[in-house]
Order: C-alpha cells, then sequence, then structure tokens
C-alpha cells in the first residue's frame, strides 16, 4: 500500500476549486459505470434435485445397463442416411398455409356447461377480518433467521396466500388453504411451521411436523425448500421419506427423531409399521400438500391410517390450488373448525396465461406425434414440458425426440428414482429444451423458466388441467399451454372454454408440416422398433442377474435372513393394482363421453383383441364353436328386439333364461326320452304325432322356440337308433332356420 503523502498547495488549487462541479459529474459517472459493472447480489434457488441420489451415470455402471441417450446415439449412428428433417415452413416458398392462431369458436356440442360446485360452508369457521396484504416479511412477526433467509432467496413481499395463512398458522388453527399456482403455497405452512419450532422443548426430541406430498418429486422440493429456509437455524433437523431412495438410511434418520419428516404416505406407513422406535405421538403439526389429491381413491386409505396414528391434538393444514369441496373427507381428518383461506378461486387462470387448444379430427388422431413435432420445431423450441398420457407413450416420444436431435428428457414412472430427479435437474439447468412427463409432474413443481406447457393427451378433468398449465406462467410470468383436444374430449373443453373465456384462442398447424413430420416418423419406427427390444433383452438380462443375485444372498445368508422379523405391508401389490383400476373405472363413469366416443388408437387395440378372439376359436372342436355362433347370433337378436321394446339394461337381466340354453336343455331332454325308449323304460305312443303350433308367435324368440323344437323333434322321430353307438349330435346353428 502506497504511504500517503502531504502535497503543499499551489496555483493550480484553484482550477480545481473551479472545475469542482465537472470533476463531480465525471465521479458520478465514473461510480454509476461501476455499480452497472458490478455483479448483482445472486439470489439462491429454492431447490436442488442431483442432491438427493447418486448420479445417473454411477447407477448404470453400478447395474451394468446403459442409457436410453447412448442407445439412442448408436441408432443415429448407424443410420445409412442422416434423416431429412422437413423445411421450416417460413423458407418454404410452396408452403401457402404456415401455423397460425385464431380466435376460438365454439362447435356444435360445445356449449357452456356449469361446472361451479356450491359450498358447504358451515363446517368451516368464519374468516372475517383476515387481511391477504402485507407489505414486507416483517409485518408476518416472523423471527430474523427466517427474515434472513427470506432475503437470501430473494422473497421481498408476501404473496396473499402468505399473508394470510402466517399469521393465523402461528396460532394453531386448522386451515384450508387454496391458491393459483405459483402463488408461495409453500413458504405460506413452512414459514409458520419453522417459527413455531424455535419454541420447542429442546431437551425432548421427537417427530413434530408431518408433511405429506402426492409425488416423490414434489416430497424433495419441499424438503429442499424447507432446508434452504432454516439455513440460518441450525438446530433444526428435516428428514425425507419417499420411495425410490435406500429404506436403511431413512430408518436411520428416523430413529434420530428429526423435527420435520416429508414423506409420501405410502413409505411413511411402511417405516410406523416396519421400523423400530418411529412413531408419531408427540407430532404437533400434520401439513397435507395438494390435499385433494391426497385425498382421492388412490391414496384416501393411507392418509385415513396416518391421521389415526396422529395425536387428535394437533395442528392440520390442507394445501392446494384446487381444494376439494367434499366436507365428509374433511370431516375424516379431524378438523378442529378450521379456516378456509382463498386467496383466488380455485380456477381461476393466471393473468400472464396465454391459452390454446389444437382441435384433433378422427382422421388425424393417427398423426398426433406429427402435429407435436410440427409445434415444437416451429413455435415452441426451448423450455417445453410435453404431458403425455402413458408412460409408454412419453418413453416412445423421447425416442422420436432423440433419434431427430432435439434435447428432451422424460419423467414417468418406470424410471428409477436416481433418473427421474437428473431429468428434472437437467431441465432445471436448462440443458435440455423439453421434458416429456407423465402427470408425475403435474402437481407442485415449480421450475423456472418454464415458457409452454403442451397437453399432448388431453387431462381427464378440468382440475388436472389447471395444475398441468400451472406448471407455466408462475410468480407473474408469461407462459403459453396448448392443449391436444379430439371429438371425444368435448366435455373437457366445454370446462376450459369457461375457464379461460373469451381469451381461449385455437391453434392451427399447417396440413403439410403435418404431413412430412408424418413420413419422418414413419421411416424412424424401424430405429424404435430396435431401441425397445434392447431395452427388453437388457431388462430381462438385469431381472436374472437380480434373482440369481438373491438366490445367492438367500443361500449365504439363510439363517440371518430368516430371524428377520416379517415385514407386513398396509397395502400389498395386489390391492394397489385394484384400487387403481377402481379409480379408473370411477373416473371413466364421470366422464361419460369416454365410453361412447373411441380414440382410434382404442378402436385399433379393440380390432385386434376380436382377431386374436376368432383365431382362438377357430382352433376349437366343431361342436362348442357351433354352440359360440348360436350365442353370439341369438345375442344379436336379443339387442335388436330389446332396443324396439326400449328396454334397459335392468330388464334384460331380469328377462330370464337364455333361447340357447333352453334349446340345449331340450335336446337334452329329447335324448333322454330316446335312451329310455330304447331300453324299454317308456313305452312310445304311436297313435300320436307332433304337429306344429299353428298360432302366431308374439316375437321371434318364440317362433324361434316352435322352429327349434319341432324339427329336433320330428328328426329324433325319423332317424333309426342304433344299439351300442354314439349318435351325432343333431344341434346346429340358428342361421340354419334363418335361411328357410
Amino acid at each position: 500500500m502506497a504511504d500517503f503523502v502531504f502535497e503543499q498547495p499551489s496555483d493550480e488549487e484553484v482550477e480545481y476549486e473551479e472545475n469542482d462541479d465537472e470533476e463531480e459529474e465525471q465521479e458520478e459517472a465514473e461510480d454509476n459505470e461501476d455499480a452497472d459493472n458490478k455483479p448483482k447480489k445472486k439470489t439462491q434457488s429454492p431447490w436442488d434435485f442431483s442432491s438427493y441420489s447418486e448420479s445417473v451415470a454411477d447407477e448404470h455402471n453400478r447395474r451394468s445397463t446403459t442409457s436410453i441417450d447412448f442407445k439412442i446415439s448408436k441408432a443415429r449412428q448407424q443410420l445409412s442416411e442422416p434423416i431429412a428433417k422437413p423445411v421450416e415452413e417460413d423458407s418454404d416458398p410452396d408452403d401457402s398455409e404456415p401455423h397460425r392462431q385464431e380466435e376460438y369458436r365454439p362447435e356444435d356440442g360445445d356449449d357452456e356447461v356449469d361446472t361451479n360446485v356450491g359450498e358447504k360452508k358451515p363446517f368451516f369457521a368464519s374468516s372475517e377480518g383476515v387481511s391477504f396484504q402485507a407489505n414486507s416479511f416483517m409485518e408476518l412477526h416472523i423471527s430474523r433467521p427466517l427474515l434472513r433467509a427470506c432475503e437470501a432467496l430473494g422473497y421481498s413481499k408476501p404473496t396473499p396466500i402468505q399473508a394470510a395463512c402466517v399469521p393465523l398458522a402461528l396460532t394453531g388453527r386448522d386451515i384450508c388453504g387454496s391458491a393459483i399456482t405459483g402463488s408461495g403455497k409453500t413458504a405460506a405452512f413452512a414459514l409458520p411451521t419453522l417459527e413455531r419450532l424455535l419454541y420447542r422443548p429442546k431437551n425432548r426430541p421427537a417427530i413434530r411436523v408431518l408433511i405429506l406430498t402426492p409425488t416423490r418429486e414434489l416430497a424433495v422440493q419441499v424438503h429442499s425448500m424447507i432446508g434452504k429456509l432454516a439455513q440460518f437455524m441450525t438446530d433444526i433437523r428435516c428428514c425425507l421419506v419417499v420411495g425410490g431412495l435406500s429404506t436403511k438410511v431413512q430408518e436411520q434418520a428416523l430413529r434420530s427423531m428429526p423435527d420435520i419428516v416429508v414423506a409420501t404416505p405410502g413409505r411413511m406407513i411402511d417405516h410406523l409399521r416396519n421400523s423400530k422406535s418411529v412413531d408419531l405421538d408427540d407430532l404437533a403439526v400434520l401439513i397435507l400438500d395438494e390435499a385433494d389429491r391426497l385425498l382421492e381413491l388412490g391414496f384416501s386409505a393411507e392418509i385415513h391410517e396416518l391421521v389415526r396414528l396422529c395425536p387428535k391434538r394437533r395442528q392440520t393444514m390442507l394445501f392446494s390450488a384446487t381444494m376439494t369441496e367434499e366436507i365428509d373427507e374433511l370431516i375424516k381428518l379431524s378438523l378442529n373448525k378450521p379456516l378456509r383461506l382463498s386467496a383466488d378461486p380455485s380456477t381461476k387462470r393466471p393473468a400472464t396465461l396465454t391459452e390454446e387448444v389444437v382441435r384433433i379430427r378422427r382422421m388425424r388422431e393417427g398423426n398426433q406425434e406429427a402435429v407435436l413435432l410440427a409445434l415444437c420445431t416451429k413455435s415452441f423450441t426451448s423450455k417445453v414440458i410435453v404431458f403425455s398420457g402413458t408412460k409408454q407413450a412419453a418413453h416412445r416420444l423421447k425416442i422420436i425426440f432423440g433419434l431427430l436431435g432435439f434435447k428432451a428428457a422424460e419423467l414417468h414412472g418406470n424410471l428409477t428414482q436416481a433418473q427421474r430427479l437428473d431429468a428434472l435437474e437437467v431441465f432445471r439447468k436448462q440443458e435440455v429444451d423439453f421434458l416429456i412427463a407423465t402427470d408425475v409432474a403435474a402437481r407442485g413443481l415449480d421450475i423456472i423458466g418454464v415458457q409452454t406447457v403442451i397437453n399432448y393427451a388431453c387431462p381427464r378433468d378440468l382440475t388436472s388441467y389447471v395444475h398441468r398449465v400451472g406448471r407455466t406462467a408462475r410468480a407473474g410470468r408469461e407462459g403459453y399451454a396448448v392443449t391436444f383436444v379430439t371429438d371425444n374430449d368435448r366435455s373437457l373443453l366445454k370446462a376450459i372454454v369457461k375457464r379461460a373465456g373469451s381469451r381461449l384462442r385455437s391453434r392451427i398447424v399447417a396440413e403439410q408440416s403435418i404431413a412430412k413430420w408424418a413420413q419422418v416418423i414413419e421411416q424412424l419406427e424401424d430405429q424404435v422398433a430396435a431401441i425397445m427390444q434392447e431395452e427388453r433383452e437388457e431388462m430381462a438380462l438385469r431381472k436374472a442377474e437380480m434373482e440369481a443375485a438373491k438366490a445367492e444372498n438367500m443361500i449365504a445368508h439363510r439363517d440371518e435372513i430368516y430371524s428377520r422379523p416379517k415385514r407386513t405391508w398396509f397395502v400389498t401389490e395386489k390391492e394397489k393394482k385394484l384400487v387403481q383400476k377402481a379409480a379408473k373405472e370411477s373416473s371413466a363413469k364421470e366422464n361419460g363421453s369416454e365410453s361412447k366416443v373411441m380414440s382410434a388408437e382404442q378402436a385399433e387395440d379393440l380390432k385386434m383383441k376380436e382377431k386374436r378372439k376368432r383365431e382362438r376359436e377357430k382352433n376349437l372342436p366343431r361342436k362348442k364353436r357351433r354352440k359360440l355362433e348360436a350365442a353370439r347370433e341369438q345375442l344379436e337378436d336379443e339387442d335388436d328386439l330389446d332396443e324396439g321394446k326400449g328396454k334397459t339394461k335392468k330388464d334384460k337381466e331380469k328377462s330370464g333364461i337364455s333361447l340357447v340354453d333352453l334349446a340345449y336343455r331340450r335336446a337334452k331332454a329329447v335324448k333322454a326320452v330316446n335312451k329310455a325308449v330304447d331300453a324299454g323304460k317308456i313305452v312310445r305312443k304311436t297313435g300320436k304325432k307332433l304337429k306344429p303350433k299353428t298360432r302366431v308367435s308374439e316375437s321371434r324368440r318364440d317362433e324361434m322356440q316352435d322352429l327349434f323344437q319341432n324339427d329336433m323333434s320330428e328328426k329324433k322321430q325319423r332317424k333309426p337308433h342304433h344299439g351300442g353307438m354314439k349318435k351325432k349330435s343333431s344341434f346346429k346353428s340358428k342361421s340354419r332356420y334363418k335361411r328357410r
């Protein structure tokens, strides 16, 4: 450091004083430039998915498998010719029909429907006087460590749900909170919970807060968020308990009695039943994030079991963007005069969200992938989440995108937990442009920067739609939501129109672009099939290795394994499948249009099933085959007859025995009579002959009965009986009588 030297005044000092204003202006300009060049204080990210499991590369090395990206790159290298992508519409002079937007106009049958549900409010306490406004977090009366954490995360002003919820939650009230997606509901319950834990009895460790979420990824996000908010509170410990991660590590963490447990319901019940010294006797706060999903059929039994294991004197808080209106379900959670805090209507759309629909006509349902590729190459090229209906469809889209050179990641239930978290992390860091996911990613995930959500498969109801499109346009940012709507999705389209109002737009995709991409996809079918076949072989090999390793462990450590207490399950795998099936059936009943109109893919599956059924029937014996043909014809006639008479399904069940069964019974009776005559037990009267009835049958069923009975009787009389020889069956299909 240079020494300070005092200089004597000189004549230049006068000039300095005269130019003092100019020098000050120059110094201010330089200071402003330095301030502009200085890096701004970087706020922390609320979550990090990469630190919760091993890397995907380590997992593949341990399991001796290869990633899907490796298989796709190998398939691209083996291509003899590079895949020719369609030319963009803007550069194609012959393309006179580019993508365009227009105002949505309802078609026939798209009339608006009333989706409002009446609220039953006597169950809830009055929320008069609750303020949804606060200028700063200091007004919420939270401690300094939490204020520092909010500042580090870049939170300057509370959102309406936070301003209303935090003061009331600090008093221990039960709360049912709802607000639009991206409004900060996680911080709304995390801040008061952490504030209350500051005053806990520290000499007696116990599990005092349990937070339940429907998906593993949402649990990871909530756990990371609580860790960031509690970064200046060193004595508070939080534990993550979800499926897909090490059970032993979680068991050790639970035995150490953490203050907060973030869990999925199934794994938490597993630990409570099978892990020693794990209980909820001292629980003070129970929080259900995405409560409406947790109270649905797939989770309700587990949630009620966890509620039963919790103490009755506790605080219970429920949060969701679409809160359930089923008061009976809320009563089962033992809520004590809860407050309903609704910062926004449950179906309110963010002001910065642009909603569009793409009508997929029945003739175009087979080219839905081509429509998606046309949009992803022209209009929406980055920061896009594509929601698929099934895991298989999501995986197929991932392969197609990879073969075409697009950077995409997939997220669904067929992946390991490490792969699922890695997909979220690479998409969060914008290392890939597209995230192809199922409804696993539809709830709660807050990935900053998502610009577009594409519903490649239409959601089953408006609630699912609200949560899907809520992944974009969060916290005041702009976003697009594009939904593919087929002819059998009219009921949801009506609800979307009612929700979006005049802001809903219709997007028209150029036919030439669809045709070009359809040709490209057709060229890739062999590569897609080869990659899927390689995956199946790798999976079979991996399964065989696991079985061999399991057998070796059973032989080497037999005594130790059998000495352990047997694990018990609240719900077995078989029961889970039955519950899932029941849930699907109930949703199908609610959406009656789905059963009336079938998509092209469903029709193709049904056609293949019928074909396989006919092939099996060809291999049946002739007698059984004729019986099946007669039964099928009889059912067709009964359906025609019942339609004419206006009979319902219950009337058909009450109609009695079918004609086919009756005919077989009578044929069997005739056969028994003939045997008795041959044996001499019965003497047949020769003078009396059977005559056909002359009365006119009231219905075709009676007519068929008469024809069948008379024909069988006459034939039995004419045919000579040979003793000891087996007689051929005289039954033939009813089509024989139709030809008369």
